[in-house]
């Protein structure tokens, strides 16, 4: 009878690297949620306010490509945001197929908290990393994604 105290054996997937960054993701996200959850930000709603409060007037096409998420997840999302009072959509005066986004007084209220929430998370989570090794790591992790996309760019502040 197999011993109920020992973790399962994992195979090849000790050396997948995706399965550790799954694993990482998991984490960060978890402990996202216990710093802003209770604000109703979560790391996607993050990351759509920052880049709204940074790009104001963008466009829903250009915010999903910056978040890399797409048009079928931004829209519903963007949705939940309006209905909370925090984004606002404003039809182009020059193409009537675009919207363009702003955040509200609300919004910008909001991402002000969740933005003092999310460095003192950031500060926590990254405890364990020298100033260096977490350079080191946002720019090995940068390998990974795709080539800049339009409107987006990958600037990294370290601190």
């Amino acid at each position: 009878m197999p011993s109920t105290r020992k973790s399962p054996a994992l195979g090849c997937l000790v050396s997948h690297v995706g399965f550790h960054l799954r694993l990482a993701q998991l984490a960060v996200f978890e402990h996202f949620d216990s710093r802003l959850g209770d604000i109703d930000v979560s790391p996607a709603i993050f990351s759509v306010l920052e880049v709204l409060q940074q790009n104001d007037g963008i466009t829903q096409s250009k915010l999903a490509a910056a978040v890399r998420l797409n048009r079928s997840s931004v829209v519903p999302l963007l949705d939940k945001l309006a209905k909370r009072g925090l984004v606002e959509r404003r039809a182009s005066t020059t193409d009537r197929r675009h919207n363009h986004l702003h955040l509200t007084d609300v919004g910008r209220a909001l991402l002000t908290e969740a933005t003092r929430r999310a460095e003192q998370h950031e500060k926590e989570i990254c405890k364990p990393l020298t100033i260096a090794e977490k350079k080191l790591l946002l720019e090995l992790l940068g390998r990974f994604r795709p080539r800049k996309s339009e409107g987006a760019t990958d600037s990294v502040e370290h601190r």
